[in-house]
């Protein structure tokens, strides 16, 4: 049964796309624990993380290093954090948590809530971003 990334993937269910190549997504967390929280993801169907084959491992890795520019250019960060947990969706992905100030929590508890609005332009500034 595809995952709710794989449906995402094909276009079956929405998302606020960032960025996409021939091998992975980026798009906004929809539980986000900060303003940007993106969650890039290989195309590929592979549950763990660490099962991924290396060159995908690390053409994610690269992938997500893209996106986390985008992130950082497009909000006033201090940096972009990263988070691999893997146990919400059973398909590997990485989580970029965009970090304002010192000393901010980047749990993955700690829950946001944006507007559609809000989640279009924030999309849109890291997806311009992206671009470049």
């Amino acid at each position: 049964m595809p995952t709710i990334f794989t449906k995402i993937i094909r276009g079956e269910i929405p998302c606020y796309k960032v960025a996409e190549n021939e091998s992975h997504i980026a798009f906004l967390d929809i539980n986000p624990v900060a303003k940007g929280h993106t969650l890039v993801v290989p195309k590929r169907e592979i549950d763990y993380v660490f099962d991924l084959p290396d060159e995908l491992l690390a053409d994610t890795m690269r992938f997500a290093k893209q996106v986390a520019g985008a992130i950082d250019r497009s909000f006033n960060t201090v940096r972009t954090g990263v988070i691999v947990d893997g146990r919400e969706v059973p398909h590997a992905h990485v989580h970029l948590v965009p970090i304002y100030k010192e000393g901010q929590s980047v749990s993955l508890k700690n829950k946001l809530s944006f507007s559609e609005q809000e989640m279009k332009q924030i999309a849109e500034a890291i997806a311009g971003e992206a671009a470049k």
